[in-house]
């Protein structure tokens, strides 16, 4: 298959400076075939509406054939769909149409781990010691008298022990910063380097516009695999450089890729999940000969909080601008609890939730907080179904729950599957319109009322509200690219700053606040009532202007 990209699709430069990017995890997302998980004909059937919705580009969650120990980011083939969400075929349609409708596919990328059923795996198994296979990825023999210990002390993201002996006698061990079921890549080795550059390139003739490299700081290791010499090694993630994350040596591996990605035409990108400890260290990953953006996960992180938030903001216009790399925002993924919820809770609890707060805070804090982020210079990723103020679904049962790290101790809180349940596409019928044949996971009994068919058309609606921003962002002169915001006066709580003939005002407070009347009023978050030079701007609020 030869790259496509039709004439209607956006083909400004550099269009991913000001991106809006819609991610989609499609299990969730509409299922085509009604055997109750979300599937690419499914994907591809709605791409209209995110069309109309105002994005620029569609991130899909892994899709490729996998056992699913932890829903598709455990990869057996890497050039093959696993047929609970299709086939080539499919995935080459929906590249297609979504090219034809003026939307961008990203498609994850999953590097530094495969899945135990990967053919290579399999074969370093069944070899045993001394085969091959075995250095493409970290085997190890055991400390102890017997070999019984583990190499290192070295913990897994998702609880436990990072390494698993193999079951023959005296067996080595393998790393797995994550499930036992996904073996760590080791990158030293030139075997894994150039096949993931065939996998470049298979997806890009394909047609695909980027990738969302998954771990991104994680491919290379520390020499020696040294210990790390202390427990509860999770709460140092992000805020030190660990032995297994953010080593320099990551960097030659993306410097190679940006130069098979300047080979195509249309401005392929790829965008890098990499939790480092500040945003200096983020901005690395950015620099202009290697990947093209960078999740911000300290502003995912920021509390609702004015000085907090204005902080993030600083730091991260800054760490961007000297490697001339947009700064990008988020506030919801398929790893975290949605913000309507994180938002509806005391601040300082974490990223995973599994209380529901108060719901009508939440929405009003998520709403306002939607805005404030779509007016920073930069790209914005949106997560599905926040355009529709989804709330986390925080009371599933244990039994139905499928995250990994939820059956395992000490590792991450293991509640991602509250912000995976699919998505609710009408008021009533089979799953809301999601599929005809149920829902992989439990959907709420509310869940109608929610839903797209509920909302279009009802201008007091945060899909419509969303719908307008993206609007107004995507033709005001002021919006997207850009590198700085001038930060204006405003009272304790409020944050206020100023762009190109724009400005936006965003009260965290829970009390309305004496403001003066920035311009002329292009959009709100929540009721505003404007009654001369002055106007009382409610709290959890924030209004546009243009001047």
């Amino acid at each position: 298959m030869t790259p496509h990209l039709t004439a209607t699709a956006d083909t400004r430069t550099t269009w991913w400076q000001d991106a809006v990017i819609y991610q989609v995890y499609p299990r969730s997302f509409a299922d085509a075939n009604g055997d109750g998980m979300g599937d690419l004909e499914g994907v591809r059937s709605r791409l209209p509406y995110l069309r109309d919705l105002g994005v620029d580009a569609v991130w899909l969650s892994p899709f490729y054939a996998s056992p699913q120990a932890d829903a598709g980011y455990d990869v057996a083939d890497y050039r093959a769909i696993d047929p609970m969400f299709g086939t080539l075929h499919d995935a080459d349609a929906l590249i297609r149409d979504a090219h034809a409708l003026g939307l961008r596919i990203i498609v994850d990328l999953v590097p530094n781990h495969s899945s135990d059923q990967h053919e290579w795996f399999k074969r370093a198994l069944r070899e045993g010691p001394g085969s091959a296979l075995r250095d493409r990825y970290h085997f190890r023999p055991g400390r102890g008298e017997n070999g019984e210990l583990p190499p290192n002390d070295w913990e897994s993201i998702f609880g436990g022990p990072a390494w698993t002996r193999t079951a023959e006698p005296d067996g080595e061990w393998y790393l797995h910063l994550f499930a036992p079921e996904q073996p760590d890549f080791n990158w030293e080795h030139p075997a894994v380097a150039d096949e993931f550059r065939s996998i470049l390139r298979f997806w890009l003739d394909m047609g695909v516009d980027g990738f969302r490299v998954d771990v991104a700081h994680g491919l290379v290791k520390a020499e020696g695999l040294p210990d790390i010499g202390g427990a509860d090694q999770l709460k140092l993630l992000g805020n030190d450089v660990m032995p297994f994350f953010d080593q320099d040596g990551v960097h030659a591996i993306y410097r190679s890729w940006r130069r098979i990605l300047a080979e195509y035409p249309g401005e392929r990108i790829a965008v890098a999940e990499a939790w480092t400890p500040s945003a200096d260290r983020t901005a690395l990953y950015v620099r202009p000969d290697e990947l093209h953006q960078a999740f911000n996960f300290q502003y995912l992180g920021a509390p609702w909080d004015a000085e907090e938030l204005r902080t993030v903001i600083d730091d991260s216009l800054a760490a961007m601008r000297p490697v001339g790399a947009p700064a990008t925002w988020v506030l919801s993924n398929h790893d975290v609890t949605r913000h309507a919820t994180r938002f509806a809770n005391p601040s300082g609890l974490g990223t995973q939730l599994r209380t529901p707060g108060d719901r009508a805070l939440g929405l009003r804090r998520a709403r306002a907080a939607t805005l404030l982020m779509l007016a920073l210079p930069g790209s914005a990723y949106i997560y599905q179904g926040e355009e529709l103020g989804l709330p986390d679904v925080t009371d599933l049962p244990d039994d139905v729950r499928q995250d990994p790290s939820f059956f395992r101790a000490e590792g991450q809180d293991g509640f991602r599957d509250g912000c995976r349940v699919p998505i609710p596409w009408t008021v009533d019928g089979s799953s809301y319109g999601f599929g005809s044949g149920g829902s992989w996971l439990p959907q709420p009994d509310d869940w109608g009322k929610l839903s797209v068919e509920a909302q279009e058309g009802d201008s007091a609606s945060t899909l419509e509200l969303y719908r307008s921003a993206l609007a107004v962002r995507r033709t005001h002169p002021g919006l997207g690219r850009g590198t700085a915001v001038e930060w204006l006066d405003a009272p304790e709580g409020v944050l206020a700053f100023a762009r190109d003939g724009f400005v936006c005002t965003v009260n965290l407070t829970k009390d309305a606040v004496r403001m003066p009347v920035r311009g002329d009023a292009l959009l709100a978050s929540g009721e505003v009532i404007l009654d001369g030079a002055e106007f009382d701007l409610p709290g959890d609020t924030t209004v546009w202007w243009t001047v």
